[in-house]
């Protein structure tokens, strides 16, 4: 059974708490990132409060890594790796791979040949917006994790590039 859910960041969140909506629009997720702590951390909780994952940024890395440990105990580290044109992603621990388009605005998940999720972001928005479709409702807690920590090395990149134009 497949779901769909909105990852829609706040503009002005300090901290990076934001709350991602299913196909209705109601509430299914939150995501509260950390503020002013080294090194950066995620939290993801269902809408009763119980923890589904954490997210932290290794740090002293040449590329953005992120190690995401799930509540049932599984973990695994996304790595973003060197290529010149398209966006690409490394995940160890989970067999699976992470791959984007030329613009960085579409991504798919799959495992062994089999997409798992579809992953677009919205063109034009004021803030980070993303459509996730979960293909497999298994998989739902580790895809929303693992967009959550895409979105963050994306959003580093972008800040670190207007910063070295001015």
């Amino acid at each position: 059974m497949s779901r769909q859910f909105e990852i829609k960041q706040k503009m002005w969140s300090l901290g990076g708490k934001f709350t991602i909506k299913d196909e209705s629009g109601k509430p299914a997720y939150e995501v509260k990132g950390s503020f002013l702590q080294i090194p950066k951390t995620f939290t993801l909780s269902d809408m009763s409060g119980n923890l589904i994952s954490q997210i932290e940024k290794k740090m002293l890395t040449f590329l953005p890594q992120f190690t995401v440990s799930l509540s049932n105990g599984q973990s695994f580290v996304l790595k973003k790796q060197f290529t010149w044109f398209k966006p690409r992603y490394s995940l160890s621990g989970l067999n699976m791979t992470v791959q984007g388009d030329w613009w960085d605005m579409n991504f798919t998940l799959s495992q062994k040949g089999r997409k798992i999720a579809e992953i677009n972001q919205a063109w034009l928005a004021m803030t980070s917006t993303y459509q996730v479709t979960v293909l497999d409702d298994a998989y739902a807690d580790l895809v929303i994790s693992l967009v959550v920590a895409i979105d963050y090395v994306k959003e580093q990149e972008a800040a670190a590039a207007s910063s070295s134009a001015t």
